[in-house]
């Protein structure tokens, strides 16, 4: 059987600050990408050079919206699974080898994240409530596939119309769409770090948009 390629997307949105050191661990995966594809979407920083600078394939979303920046990597890929991760984060070296060895017989798959730039305490306790989230999920039958950290297969993600065009959890919802063509699996190995920037507003108010937009909904405050 003829090796299966992997394209790695990450969408970006003025994120120069973090996106080289994204890219340097994506490139140093022990299992290499056949592809990396950022998307600039709408950036007005140098999102794009820095793209180009290590090699990436850039490609420009001008509308603004992650949604429409994944899709857009989505349609530019031409291998056979795609990779998804975000500009923030840091995947273990063992990443992309890792979700490979569980390709076959599967349309999807996902991994956990832990935070890396917050202090010990709260890396391992975001790791501890993601990992038992994710497990509690998966139990009940509704996987919770998040952007950071899923793939899927091109073919079976064109088939479905991609993701929906919506302001958030797009990333859940091509899950669930996927998973009506065929199995989706959990791969509790296949790690991602990420950054832990969003709970700068506090670990409350942080908790309290997780659990709404896991919910489908975006509370007043946060519009």
């Amino acid at each position: 059987m003829s090796k299966r390629t992997i394209a790695v997307i990450i969408p970006a949105h003025n994120e120069e600050r973090l996106l080289g050191t994204t890219l340097e661990a994506v490139k140093n995966q022990s299992r290499p990408p056949d592809e990396i594809i950022v998307v600039d979407n709408a950036s007005t920083d140098n999102t794009a050079e820095i793209a180009r600078e290590a090699g990436a394939t850039v490609v420009h979303c001008a509308r603004p919206g992650v949604a429409y920046a994944r899709q857009a990597g989505l349609i530019a890929a031409s291998s056979d699974w795609i990779v998804s991760t975000d500009a923030d984060s840091l995947p273990i070296p063992e990443w992309l080898e890792t979700l490979e060895e569980h390709m076959e017989g599967n349309v999807a798959l996902y991994g956990p994240m832990r935070f890396f730039d917050v202090t010990p305490f709260d890396q391992s306790l975001s790791e501890y409530f993601y990992r038992g989230f994710l497990n509690f999920s998966d139990f009940f039958g509704r996987p919770n596939l998040a952007g950071a950290n899923m793939a899927f297969s091109r073919l079976a993600a064109i088939q479905v119309g991609g993701y929906p065009a919506v302001k958030m959890r797009e990333d859940v919802l091509l899950g669930w769409k996927l998973r009506k063509l065929g199995h989706v699996q959990y791969v509790p190995d296949a790690l991602v770090n990420t950054s832990g920037r969003r709970m700068q507003q506090g670990k409350l108010l942080f908790l309290v948009k997780q659990l709404a937009w896991i919910r489908g909904r975006e509370p007043r405050k946060f519009r």
